[in-house]
């Protein structure tokens, strides 16, 4: 393929980009609010009470035919008024084509589930609950799946500890896996960042003068 042929190839994607970009924009208009992205990827960001319309729309439309859910997740974000941003990945196999949809809630709101347009969202819903602990309404099995059935909170939440609340071990006496409360090796220390070898430089000095006035004292009584 000669260069003129390769320019002219990346100028044909390029306007079909920008075509079905345009295409999803007009569709959407009334549903979801275009987000501007580095990558040039499509994004989209609806309302809750929209998201199952927009999803139906991209999916049965079809100069979109977006077939499949890539993938489903969320993000926390503890300092707005909305927590967290559910982000769905949808595919287009038909026309080669990606679109992200971001729809921002609040803790304690009930996510209607996506289960019904696209069945592979099951599982991913599923992560989201365990690790965030998002309620998906209507999902046929919303249950735990990374984490155990008796797991204390969410982990991917930003104000999980660490070290989470509890530990796993076997106990041999009741022969079974049993859990018990987090505890640390050592305990919380407040370090003063001094040098180990210089320490604080006032009390090494009043530790030398005091142990020189018990030698001149011990001299005195000695010396008596």
């Amino acid at each position: 393929m000669t260069t003129a042929e390769i320019i002219n190839a990346q100028t044909a994607t390029s306007s079909n980009k920008l075509s079905f970009e345009d295409s999803a924009t007009q569709i959407l208009a009334d549903s979801a609010e275009q987000v501007s992205s580095i990558n040039g990827q499509l994004v989209y960001r609806c309302e809750l009470n929209k998201l199952i319309s927009v999803l139906k729309l991209l999916k049965a439309n079809e100069s979109m035919d977006f077939s499949q859910l890539s993938d489903l997740t969320a993000v926390d974000y503890p300092a707005r008024i909305q927590r967290f941003e559910l982000v769905y990945q949808l595919l287009s196999i038909t026309h080669n084509q990606r679109i992200r949809i971001i729809c921002a809630i609040d803790e304690g709101q009930i996510v209607p589930s996506a289960t019904g347009i696209y069945k592979s969202a099951e599982w991913p819903e599923r992560e989201v609950w365990d690790m965030y602990g998002l309620f998906f309404s209507d999902h046929p099995d919303l249950r735990r799946l990374l984490t155990d059935y008796g797991f204390e909170g969410h982990p991917l939440r930003k104000d999980f500890p660490l070290t989470g609340y509890v530990e796993v071990r076997y106990d041999d006496i009741d022969k079974r896996v049993a859990y018990q409360p987090v505890q640390l090796t050592q305990e919380y220390r407040d370090f003063d960042f001094l040098s180990p070898w210089e320490g604080d430089q006032e009390l090494v000095h009043s530790s030398l003068n005091a142990e020189v006035e018990n030698n001149q004292n011990s001299e005195k009584e000695g010396g008596s």
